[in-house]
């Protein structure tokens, strides 16, 4: 629908509106989709105008893949199901250090997230097997977002 470009304390984030329906739009922050509740309802016609938006709220890993056609559609199919390794932090991923089917143990370093011009080992939080990478090298991540899913 629309693209918009916006620097919040010096990050730099790509939102698309993918679709307003009342005061709820679904848009995309740097690829990843969010259901937004804005604080007053928007007619779509009139879209040049910036909407106020209230706090994003992840829309469910299952229902992204199903409804978004992203560059990354095998690595998101199966995130619903296990153990997701969040960002502790925002920052940028430098490293990803499994893949898909790839075994691990408690304590293995998964990813390397580097913020602050720190280089952060992001650690399994259980033993398993990888189920899903949603991340790759160079992506901006937020805290909390998913990077992998343990199964």
């Amino acid at each position: 629908m629309n693209k918009y470009q916006y620097k919040v304390q010096g990050v730099d984030y790509d939102v698309e509106i993918v679709n307003v329906e009342g005061n709820i739009a679904q848009v995309n922050v740097n690829g990843i989709p969010f259901e937004v509740e804005l604080k007053q309802p928007i007619n779509p016609s009139t879209m040049p105008h910036k909407p106020v938006v209230a706090a994003p709220k992840p829309q469910q890993p299952a229902a992204v893949a199903q409804t978004e056609k992203s560059e990354k559609p095998a690595k998101e199919t199966a995130a619903a199901k296990g153990m997701k390794v969040m960002a502790p932090l925002p920052g940028t991923i430098t490293e990803v250090k499994v893949k898909v089917g790839d075994t691990v143990k408690d304590g293995d370093t998964v990813v390397v997230l580097e913020a602050m011009k720190m280089q952060n080992n992001i650690e399994a939080e259980c033993n398993g097997t990888v189920t899903a990478v949603m991340v790759d090298k160079g992506d901006t991540v937020m805290e909390g977002d998913a990077l992998i899913t343990i199964g």
